[in-house]
């Protein structure tokens, strides 16, 4: 059957174009905005190579979900790709569960970078108070009810976009003034080994490419989905990755690798050099993408909690709803204080460390998906990558799994046993209310 034709309760109404654009959406902004210096830090002034190495790791990965998606254009997600493969209701549930913590651990992580030099040019306050009282905004705005179209998304996507190319454009006024160094793009911190340095800030720059994978849950809203879905998410991610190199290249030439690695608004130190756009201008630009990306992320969030609570794999008390509203609010609360807990276990780069690992799980899961799917025949015909691509994809995750550190392992570990209790004090409840109550001797 073809997926126009399936069985739906959703219009078929994201052409092309607009997929393309939520996903670059999706992908952009936020990340390269706060890790640039992060990134800078670990391997010097050569930041656009782990960033290449980071976009080909996700491109492996892309293959992956572009087979499964469109050879199940009704599933959408990796918690369901992994039912379909292994049948076990505790491995579905860990996947999307680590969708779940990566989410709100993201958005911990975010609430510091909005909290950073980038808030400190209009105010300069304490960056965890801040970045508490973020998160309990963005907690408002989502009970209240925000519903993001794709066709806003455009408008903030662009604005996103506008100040990555405007980074590109003022490191080339920069150069031309005769200033700058363009030749620290090749340049490795001293006292490091290239490759392991690459390896270790690919780590953070690969948080700059997650967020393609939501897009699998667009599946059942894309028309012709087996012909539009491959090239919109392989299109977006080499999109993201042709301005995250460029803006890589762009800021070491113009300031230090030490200048960007010492703030948490990097590009601003860009900006600051250049001296030809007001600072907080661009800090507004900047603003913007990372509360954008906070926001729709909660949201994500939130409703993945509702969805997980509603289906009986979570405790049902979080799938109430705000009278009136209609909003998850016992969801977003509990996200809520999860991620301001989480600003309290370390910086933005460990937290984004941990998102990755968190998603790294889910990635192995869906590329060893593909391997074991083959043997499920569709009538359709659909995207097929190479055998050696999820292959591949899986020892990348396995690679990248590796480097992490204990911290992280740490972080994430009491994150995922959490999920197991409440997977496990939820079936216990579920198996209780279908048992009928002893009846008491006579």
């Amino acid at each position: 059957m073809s997926d126009t034709t399936t069985t739906t309760p959703l219009s078929r109404s994201v052409g092309g174009r607009l997929l393309y654009v939520f996903i670059l959406g999706d992908v952009l902004g936020a990340g390269v905005y706060a890790l640039v210096g992060e990134m800078a830090g670990k391997v010097g002034g050569a930041v656009w190579l782990p960033l290449l190495v980071a976009l080909g790791l996700s491109l492996l990965t892309a293959g992956s979900y572009a087979e499964l998606v469109t050879k199940y254009p009704a599933a959408g997600g990796a918690a369901v790709f992994a039912e379909r493969a292994f049948g076990k209701p505790l491995v579905s549930f860990l996947v999307g569960f680590c969708m779940l913590a990566a989410g709100v651990t993201s958005a911990a992580g975010l609430s510091i970078a909005f909290a950073g030099d980038y808030f400190g040019s209009f105010v300069d306050l304490p960056t965890v108070p801040v970045a508490l009282a973020f998160l309990v905004l963005v907690a408002a705005l989502n009970a209240r009810g925000i519903q993001e179209s794709l066709r806003a998304n455009v408008a903030m996507t662009a604005i996103e976009l506008s100040g990555l190319v405007l980074i590109v454009v003022l490191a080339a006024v920069v150069l031309g003034r005769g200033e700058g160094a363009p030749g620290r793009a090749l340049e490795f911190s001293e006292g490091t080994t290239p490759a392991v340095a690459v390896l270790s800030a690919s780590l953070i720059a690969y948080y700059s490419f997650v967020g393609f994978e939501t897009s699998a849950n667009l599946a059942e809203e894309v028309k012709d989905v087996r012909r539009v879905y491959p090239r919109a998410l392989f299109g977006a991610l080499i999109t993201a990755g042709v301005v995250y190199v460029a803006v890589g290249v762009a800021a070491v030439a113009v300031a230090t690798p030490e200048r960007l690695a010492g703030s948490t608004g990097p590009l601003l130190e860009v900006v600051a050099v250049a001296d030809v756009v007001p600072e907080k201008l661009f800090s507004a630009v900047a603003l913007v993408a990372v509360a954008n990306g906070a926001l729709l992320t909660m949201i994500m969030a939130s409703r993945l909690t509702y969805g997980m609570a509603r289906q009986g794999l979570l405790p049902a008390g979080l799938a109430r709803v705000l009278p009136g509203r209609r909003t998850p609010w016992v969801a977003i609360v509990a996200t809520t204080l999860v991620a301001m807990i989480l600003v309290f276990t370390g910086d933005l780069g460990a937290l984004a460390e941990t998102v990755v690992l968190l998603l790294l799980l889910v990635f192995l899961s869906t590329n060893i998906a593909v391997l074991v799917l083959r043997r499920d025949t569709v009538e359709d015909g659909h995207f097929r990558v190479a055998t050696v691509v999820p292959v591949l994809g899986a020892a990348s995750c396995v690679l990248l799994l590796t480097q992490q550190d204990a911290q992280t392992w740490l972080r994430a570990g009491v994150l995922v046993l959490v999920g197991v209790v409440l997977f496990a004090v939820t079936r216990r409840a579920g198996r209780r209310a279908a048992d009928p109550a002893p009846h008491a001797d006579a």
